[in-house]
């Protein structure tokens, strides 16, 4: 036997042998505000089971009416009652589904308590799985290469030949630019210091040393890194996120092998072609300044540059591209085929693989530079 309950504006309380059943009623619309679900939370018995939502009288409605039944839902489900709105119009009920298979995502709790320890912590133990990571990256592009030299590494020629055009001749017009000013920077540098001293001339010497030892390959590098290495984190990244890479694997081939062996092999090929390039250009800059601006003639200028200018200068720059275009690829590579499943994760892993290729550049520079140095080089 049925027994009524005291109504409100939006919906009628109605007792049964099966439970409590709400019958919904009117035009629910967020203008009018959402009804309060307290009175149907009071009108629940304790040994109640089941709660029915009823839509005979209902004559329109909108979002409010979704907000009203899914509270509801959550507060019924914690008291281990189960509801019922099969009776609610089907665009409800889709809605009422869809919001059920989202889960709530938990707030992270606030770490402004936390100790210094742990603030650095943290940081310390994700950089120490980064690390980790990387090095099995790096022994899986080596085995890689080990495959290529006995001729079973599986990836096409066309996107070895893509790679070498996207590392390449795509990129002369920055190079050619940069190292130019570069050049041009270093000259200017140089003079107000040396015409100080009357030899403006070893501008000559500056440049030609700096630029084919150091600056061409280091700004080739950085260059590299902020136009190739972001390119394919966002090309990986993305063949990631659209479950290519997964793609890959379940047709058995190895994405290090196909994807990443390549643009590694291509990029370290290109960088000793780009930065002959480079020094070049340099050249011409730091050239350009001292004639046109020092007033040191053309040919007193070339014959400086001649004999300051060893091979083995250039031979060093030359060698530190190779190792620039290494780390300039795995980087991007690596941001890329480790990125996450959103378009946010390609652009985070975009950022990441400029910033540490660019800082891989720059240590290994250093590195050399100090090497060099003890063996009088």
């Amino acid at each position: 036997m049925a027994t009524a309950e005291a109504g409100v504006e939006g919906y009628e309380l109605e007792r049964t042998p099966e439970g409590l059943v709400v019958g919904l009623q009117g035009a629910w619309r967020l203008s009018s505000g959402v009804p309060p679900i307290g009175p149907v939370l009071e009108a629940l018995d304790p040994a109640a089971r089941r709660l029915v939502l009823r839509a005979e009288n209902l004559r329109d409605w909108d979002s409010s009416l979704v907000a009203f039944v899914h509270s509801l839902a959550g507060e019924a489900a914690a008291r281990g009652v189960d509801v019922d709105w099969r009776a609610l119009p089907e665009g409800a009920r889709k809605l009422l589904d869809l919001a059920r298979a989202v889960p709530a995502r938990p707030i992270a709790a606030s770490t402004d308590d936390d100790s210094l320890l742990a603030r650095v912590g943290r940081p310390a133990l994700a950089a120490w799985t980064t690390a980790g990571d990387g090095l099995t990256f790096l022994g899986e592009t080596v085995f890689a290469f080990l495959a290529l030299l006995r001729g079973r590494a599986r990836f096409r020629r066309v996107d070895l030949l893509h790679a070498f055009e996207a590392s390449g001749v795509a990129a002369l017009g920055i190079v050619a630019l940069i190292n130019f000013l570069i050049g041009a920077v270093l000259a200017f540098v140089g003079a107000v210091q040396l015409v100080q001293f009357g030899a403006t001339i070893y501008v000559a010497d500056l440049v030609a040393i700096g630029v084919a030892r150091e600056l061409g390959a280091l700004m080739t590098g950085i260059v590299m890194s902020g136009r190739t290495g972001a390119s394919f984190a966002a090309v990986l990244g993305t063949m990631t996120v659209n479950e290519e890479v997964d793609a890959l694997r379940t047709m058995s081939l190895k994405p290090v092998e196909f994807l990443v062996l390549p643009r590694v092999l291509a990029t370290a090929l290109m960088m000793p072609a780009l930065v002959a390039y480079a020094d070049l250009m340099g050249l011409l800059g730091g050239a350009f300044v001292a004639v046109a601006v020092l007033d040191v003639g053309t040919v007193e200028y070339m014959r400086q540059t001649q004999s300051a200018l060893a091979l083995r200068h250039v031979l060093i720059g030359l060698g530190k591209s190779v190792v620039f275009g290494g780390l300039v690829a795995l980087t991007g590579c690596y941001y890329g085929i480790r990125c996450g499943r959103s378009a946010a994760a390609v652009g985070e892993a975009t950022t990441r693989a400029v910033v540490m290729g660019i800082l891989l550049v720059v240590v290994a520079d250093a590195v050399f530079t100090v090497v060099f140095h003890v063996l009088h080089w």
